[in-house]
């Protein structure tokens, strides 16, 4: 979100977050910019509910650019509280301790007391309901109710106006990707009412995958056959959107940031290979139970089938069931493996859901998972943006580790986020021009 803020011409004077390697990648970025820390930004590594609000008005305070300055106006307040306790994927508790980490983000707000309040959240939000929640002025409120409707009520007794909750559709405003997010916007009463951004992107404009990554084939064979010419997002993803304090675009110099390839056996191309663009697994086992596959093209498939399956069928009834379609359940599952929700991405329409598992996804091109750049791509990422820490991880470490394809697909599209910002902005300027005619 933050880059997205950069790009609608923000200054960010203090961010936070919990977890190191986003405090790497984070302060690495702005420093990129010229926004140095202790100088004329400040980022602190915290678990919200151990971040005193005094402590981040002191670290603005002592900015070197406000020396013997007093801060001024704090004009938004932009987040994003955990949301997998609101999403609608897996079976969701509504006493998850992740559901009331927004009353820590109220509470910060209401002491800060920013203009503006942004706060970014799934679809799960909407739907989401709490029991015996009380408030940040210790409202106590009912069983069951609707989150929504209780954030709306906590603003309204802390100063705010809030405007109703929307879901807005990233591939709406330039992201070649079907990611809807819920926005909340909130005003201090008696500053001019922000809207929600309007889409700027028509159907038939939006940005496919091709168009967003069918610069980054790596086989030269499967580059020569696509024979794609590039893109005006291509252009724009390396000349940067983004700029430095100077108001120069960050423009990304030769290499390629965060591509490297997962090293996948033959087995696992061979399985990949089987998928068709825009297919699903659902939609693969389906296909090959209407129409068969000829197994005899993919050899080292055939031959895992037969040391798995060698008491069950011979090699020729393997073939014959295989072709025509009589493939029963343990034979699929032995060729594709347990796992249901792989996705080949389609080439000529925009990607769906960019998500943290990288292995969901297969590239259209090639057989194998998107990179760390691909992915960034595809959230709307300049080139010169570089992830930091581990590329990915697994087990239990998911519970604490956040590495880069996770911050990616954690990530607020920044096209989106420039979006919401730039209206932020508009309120902010109307205010501005409404007290000095009224001054006048």
């Amino acid at each position: 979100m933050s880059e997205g803020l950069l790009q609608a011409g923000f200054h960010i004077l203090f961010s936070s977050d919990i977890n190191v390697d986003v405090e790497k990648t984070y302060v690495a970025r702005h420093k990129q910019l010229g926004l140095q820390d202790g100088i004329n930004t400040h980022f602190q590594r915290a678990d919200i509910r151990d971040l005193p609000s005094k402590e981040i008005i002191n670290s603005i305070k002592n900015l070197e650019i406000f020396k013997n300055k007093s801060i001024p106006t704090i004009d938004a307040i932009f987040g994003g509280p955990p949301c997998q306790g609101f999403s609608r994927a897996g079976r969701r508790d509504k006493s998850d301790p992740r559901n009331t980490l927004f009353k820590e983000y109220l509470r910060i707000i209401n002491d800060i007391r920013p203009n503006y309040v942004v706060m970014e959240n799934v679809e799960g939000f909407l739907d989401t309901r709490l029991d015996g929640y009380i408030g940040v002025t210790g409202e106590k409120y009912q069983n069951d109710m609707l989150m929504p409707e209780l954030l709306q009520n906590e603003f309204e007794l802390i100063g705010y106006d809030t405007l109703e909750p929307q879901v807005l559709n990233a591939s709406d405003f330039g992201v070649p990707q079907r990611r809807r997010r819920v926005i909340f916007l909130a005003y201090l009463r008696g500053q001019t009412p922000p809207t929600y951004p309007t889409p700027t992107t028509p159907n038939e404009e939006r940005v496919s995958v091709i168009d967003a990554i069918g610069d980054l084939i790596v086989d030269p064979n499967v580059r020569k056959k696509v024979n794609y010419k590039g893109s005006v997002y291509q252009r724009e993803s390396s000349n940067g959107r983004t700029k430095n304090i100077h108001g120069e675009p960050v423009i990304n110099d030769n290499t390629i940031k965060n591509h490297e390839l997962s090293s996948h056996s033959e087995l696992v191309k061979e399985r990949f290979s089987l998928f068709q663009q825009g297919e699903t697994s659902t939609m693969l086992i389906q296909r090959i139970r209407n129409e068969g596959i000829n197994i005899l093209s993919y050899p080292t498939l055939l031959m895992h089938c037969q040391d798995n399956l060698k008491e069950e069928y011979s090699r020729e009834e393997l073939i014959r069931r295989f072709a025509n379609g009589e493939a029963d359940e343990i034979m699929i599952q032995t060729l594709l493996t347990k796992k249901s929700n792989r996705y080949r991405l389609n080439q000529n329409q925009v990607s769906p859901t960019m998500v943290t598992m990288p292995d969901d996804y297969l590239t259209p091109f090639e057989n194998r998972i998107p990179s760390v750049r691909e992915m960034a791509r595809i959230q709307s990422f300049d080139d010169s943006f570089k992830f930091h820490g581990k590329r990915t991880t697994g087990g239990s470490r998911r519970k604490f580790e956040v590495p880069q394809y996770t911050q990616v697909g954690n990530a607020v599209p920044p096209l989106l986020a420039k979006s919401i910002a730039l209206e932020i902005k508009r309120a902010i300027n109307s205010t501005s021009l409404e007290q000095l005619q009224i001054r006048s």
